[in-house]
Formats: C-alpha cells, structure tokens, sequence
C-alpha cells in the first residue's frame, strides 16, 4: 500500500509550532481516479493541521486526512521527545477527523457540538470515500471555552459557529496567533451549511475582535503557512465575501463572473491569494445559498 503522507511537509513557522501540510500539488490524486473528499476536497485545496510542544508535550489540532498523516504526525513528535498527546479537534468533518485512530490512546478534545455531529455523522462518515472507519470519539468536552496549559503557556480554546456550528479555534494569546481551523480560508471560505450563514458572518465579526496578529488556517498557501502565517485581516476577507456572495445571489452575473472577478479587490490589496482550484468552491457556494434561498 502507498504511503498517503509522501508528499507532507513539517514547517516551523514558529519555536515549538509545527505546521504539517500537504496538497496542492498539481497531477497528483491519492485516492483514486473518481470524486472523493480526500483527493477533490483536502488534498487538491491543501491541508495543514498543527502541534503545539513544549518538552515532552504536544497539543494536536487536528488529525489530518488521512492515518498515515497522523501516524506521520505522531512519528514526528515521538522524534522530538514528546510522550504526552492532547488532540483538539477543529470540528467535525472528515479531513480533521480522519487521522483520530492514530491518537485513540490519547487524550482527545472537543466541544460538545463536535461530538453531538460525530455521533449524528458516524455511519456517513464510515462510508465516505474513503472511509473513515472506525470514527474515534473524543474523550473530554466543553462548552463556549476551555483553557489548557502546555508548560508555561496557555492555550484558549474558543467555540464559534463559523464554517459548521461546531468550530473551535485555539489561541495563543501571549503571542497573538490564532489557529483557525476551518473558519476562514485563502483564497474564501467553504459554505457547509448555508442555511446558517448569517451566523457565520456574525461570528466572524466576533473572531475579529480577539487580538489577533497572526492567523494560522487549515486550508491556505504552504509558503504564508511557513512565513508565520497570515494577517487578521483574512477574517474581514472571508466575511466580507461571505456577506458579498448573499446580497448578490439573486444575480444572473454571478452564472458568467468567475471567482477571481467576484474578489478581484481583495486578491489586489493582498487580503488573500488566488487558488485557482476554489473557483469549484465558489460555483459550490453559489449553488448551495440558491438551495437554501428557493427551498
């Protein structure tokens, strides 16, 4: 069997932050040659998740896309000393999931919105393509906030229904770096669940308020990743397009105007970056807030 996490790069965008990302490499297809959410959705978009260490211990956000990510992971940290794991999951969905049987010896955290959507999405999850089976469960939750100490510091985890009603981002606040998950993106924000978008929109507003330098996303550019990451302004990008996209959603203009067109401003002052491949994000958005507007 080929090893899924070939292609993983470690980053260090800072003294005991580790990014893991793979993806958005052109030609290639792990899974198969049929849609799928590892290759169609992860793997093409690109994915990072995170560890946090200090001495022999490590936060994990997220598990990544697949167990030889994870394993990939855990290998990585084992390296370094660490014998102590705490996994913190993002939310629900399944290239933040996928990799959680590689940790189920471990302490595994997430809100009780999290593990309500696990257990609702199990059998959905087990047949996805591929299928992510058995689904690992978390082993601690929490509502709103939890706090942890990793060593001297501390980790804020905070709820907020952006992307999916069940989002937690981690923050450093003693340095300002925000952990994002999947509540903003570069180059825009996936709508999951259009039927709550203004929801999404008034919790970015709210995320905006934290005092946030850096932003550290799931789903974003390898080489902003490594630099440290992105500005805080990517959330007024996100929201804004999310915000954008509602008011015109009724137009005709939005069948024939592409992506690039929609967020020609922000890809110009450098708010976010242009990825081609989320032109299919766009056309999937559209599609799902006209389902949730003539339903």
């Amino acid at each position: 069997m080929p090893n899924l996490a070939e292609t993983l790069s470690i980053l260090e965008p800072y003294p005991g932050i580790y990014a893991y990302y793979d993806g958005r490499v052109a030609g290639r297809r792990l899974h198969s040659g049929a849609e799928n959410w590892l290759d169609d959705g992860a793997y093409k978009l690109g994915t990072a998740t995170y560890s946090l260490v200090e001495g022999s211990e490590a936060i994990v956000y997220d598990t990544h896309m697949s167990l030889d990510h994870a394993s990939a992971i855990r290998a990585h940290l084992a390296g370094l000393g660490v014998t102590k794991f705490r996994v913190v999951l993002s939310h629900w969905h399944t290239d933040h999931v996928a990799g959680n049987a590689v940790f189920a010896d471990c302490e595994i955290i997430a809100n009780r919105l999290t593990v309500e959507a696990l257990h609702a999405n199990r059998q959905k999850l087990e047949a996805s393509d591929p299928p992510i089976k058995p689904v690992v469960m978390p082993t601690r939750t929490f509502v709103d906030r939890l706090v942890l100490t990793l060593g001297s510091r501390t980790v804020e985890l905070l709820q907020f229904d952006i992307h999916s009603a069940d989002g937690t981002v981690l923050f450093l606040r003693d340095a300002g770096i925000l952990f994002a998950g999947d509540t903003v993106e570069d180059t825009i924000t996936y709508i999951s669940e259009p039927e709550y978008i203004a929801n999404h929109i008034r919790d970015l507003d709210r995320l905006a308020g934290l005092p946030i330098q850096k932003i550290l996303p799931d789903h974003g550019s390898r080489d902003v990743i490594a630099a440290g990451g992105y500005p805080p302004s990517l959330i007024a990008a996100n929201r804004d397009y999310l915000a954008r996209l509602t008011a015109a959603i009724d137009d005709p203009a939005l069948d024939v105007q592409s992506l690039q067109q929609f967020v020609a401003d922000d890809i110009a002052s450098g708010r976010v970056g242009y990825f081609a491949p989320y032109e299919d994000v766009h056309r999937a958005n559209i599609a799902a807030l006209r389902g949730v507007a003539g339903a």
